[in-house]
C-alpha cells in the first residue's frame, strides 16, 4: 500500500470512528493556498479541526509524534483561514488528532486524542 492509500485509508477510519463518537463532520480534505485541513468536525456545540495521522508501524514512533509544534502552528492558520471563509458565530473550537497504526492483520488501532492543542 502506497503512503497516499495509507492515508486515504485512515482518514476514512477516522472519519467513521468520529461519526461513532457522536461527532457531526463538517468538512473533509479542505484546502486552501497555506495547505490543508484533514477534517473539521462539531462535536455538540464546539468545532473540532482533526488531524489525522496514519502509519503502518511504530519505528519511527507513533503517529501523534509527528504532529510537531511546527505542524501544529500550521493547523491553527488553517483553522482561522476555514473560520474566516465561513463568517460565522463560532464560539468554542478545539484540535484533536487521530492517530490511527496499521497492523499486519489488518485491524487498525485508533486513538482519538481530544483537546492536544
Amino acid at each position: 500500500m502506497s503512503n497516499q492509500e495509507l492515508g486515504a485509508r485512515g482518514e476514512a477510519l477516522a472519519a467513521l470512528h468520529l461519526v461513532d463518537n457522536g461527532m457531526e463532520l463538517i468538512d473533509r480534505n479542505w484546502r486552501c493556498r497555506h495547505g490543508e485541513l484533514d477534517i473539521v468536525a462539531r462535536d455538540g456545540d464546539v468545532t473540532v479541526f482533526v488531524e489525522v495521522k496514519t502509519r503502518s508501524g511504530t519505528g519511527f514512533g507513533t503517529p501523534a509524534e509527528s504532529v510537531t509544534y511546527t505542524k501544529q502552528q500550521r493547523i491553527r492558520r488553517l483553522a482561522l483561514a476555514w473560520l474566516d471563509e465561513r463568517g460565522g458565530p463560532w464560539v468554542r473550537i478545539r484540535f484533536d488528532v487521530v492517530a490511527i497504526v496499521m497492523s499486519n492483520d489488518g485491524d487498525p488501532a485508533v486513538s482519538h486524542l481530544r483537546g492536544v492543542f
